[in-house]
Formats: C-alpha cells, structure tokens, sequence
C-alpha cells in the first residue's frame, strides 16, 4: 500500500497513532545509527533511506534519476514493514563470503537472523523485508548494529561487484557457443540439407519410391 504523501512528516501524521508510535521509534535508530552519507525521504509511497545522487552520482540501476536505495519502513495494510537492501546484496569482496549460501541467504542476512532470533522474537523475513505488527515485535538494538555493519561506501562496493557480476555471467550465457548439428554418419542432418534433397527431388522428377505417372495419349476421334 503506498502513500501519496510527499513528505515525510505528512506520512507519519496520515498513519494511526499505534502504528506512528511504532514507526516513529525505528525511525529515530536510523537517523541515530545510519551512516550519515545517507539521506532520508519519501520513495516508492514509503519512508525511504537511500545514497544520494551527490554520493553516489549513476543512482539506482533499475532507474537512474532514482538514488540509490538503502533501506525502507512503511506501514501496510495488515502489518509494518522494514526493508535493508544491505542483507540482500551479497558481499562480493574477496574472502568476505561473497555468495549466498545453501540456505539462500547472504552473510548479512544470516548474521541479522540469527541475532534477531537470539532476542526471543519471532522473525517474519523475505530476502530484505522483516515483517512486524507491534513496536514490540523489533529488537531495536539490532537493527542499530545493522545499520553500523555496512557504511555507504562498503554498500556501493557490494552493490557495484554485484552488477559486474550479473553483467559478465549474462556475457558469458550470450557468448556460448551453439549446439552442434547431430550427425549421423559421414552425413550432417539439419534444416538445410533436407530442404536441398526435396528440392533436388522436385528438380529430377525423383520420388519417394514412387513412380512418376505419364499420361496417356489422346485416342483419334472417329470421322463421321
């Protein structure tokens, strides 16, 4: 569910007084622990933290006049949502585990789910969005240590290697070489060839194993 407010002191104010309560504390552990380079803002209908353009000048790849996005905190219909782009993006530096596991979650993220579990609270996660109904829901404190694992320029490293490596592995899938044609004995059977014999075939009268009727001739009428 996204807002049409445009600022986000109109986004708090148009929110319930539990869910503004709730989203107005997690708000103020961003603006306390995240890295300064950061700026906030609405985006895409929510409150948004992202790397301005001024920072980070080529911004979001998906659509460039967008900076680069860090982080959201929204309030949707049946819950609240938090949204950290940094335990999406895997590391991509060397020996820093750069690939996801076999679980499918990168070091960032299970380093944030195994500490928000050790709290005794439940989690709701996807790959970045940590879903909660109550303020009581979030350990505060380890969303703080989040924010401080990853500075802006860790971030843009990771979200750079990232995209360098999407870019080569598609070079590499449009740089493959083709199947090779099945062969069947000295004789390469393909699309090509056969359209050659049924036209060779159509050129000398040949058949499949068929002979070519011939007309018969014409009887001479008979004179009255």
């Amino acid at each position: 569910m996204q807002s049409k407010a445009t600022t986000v002191q109109a986004y708090l104010a148009s929110l319930p007084e539990d869910r503004r309560e709730a989203i107005n504390a997690i708000r103020r552990v961003f603006l306390e622990h995240m890295d300064p380079k950061l700026k906030e803002g609405m985006s895409y209908g929510m409150i948004g933290y992202a790397v301005p353009h001024e920072v980070y000048p080529n911004g979001y790849h998906c659509n460039p006049s967008m900076p680069l996005p860090y982080a959201g905190l929204a309030s949707q219909k049946g819950y609240m949502s938090l949204s950290l782009m940094s335990l999406y993006i895997p590391s991509g530096e060397a020996g820093d585990g750069a690939k996801a596991g076999s679980d499918g979650m990168t070091p960032e993220a299970r380093w944030f789910k195994d500490a928000w579990t050790k709290t005794g609270r439940k989690l709701d996660m996807g790959k970045a969005c940590v879903r909660f109904k109550a303020l009581a829901d979030v350990p505060l404190d380890v969303l703080a240590a989040a924010l401080k694992r990853v500075s802006v320029d860790t971030y843009i490293r990771r979200y750079e290697a990232t995209l360098a490596g999407a870019k080569t592995a598609r070079g590499t899938k449009a740089g493959s070489k083709p199947a090779a044609k099945k062969v069947i004995g000295s004789k390469t059977v393909g699309a090509k060839r056969v359209v050659a014999k049924q036209a060779g075939r159509k050129a000398t009268g040949a058949t499949t194993g068929k002979k070519t009727p011939v007309k018969k001739a014409a009887r001479p009428r008979r004179r009255a």
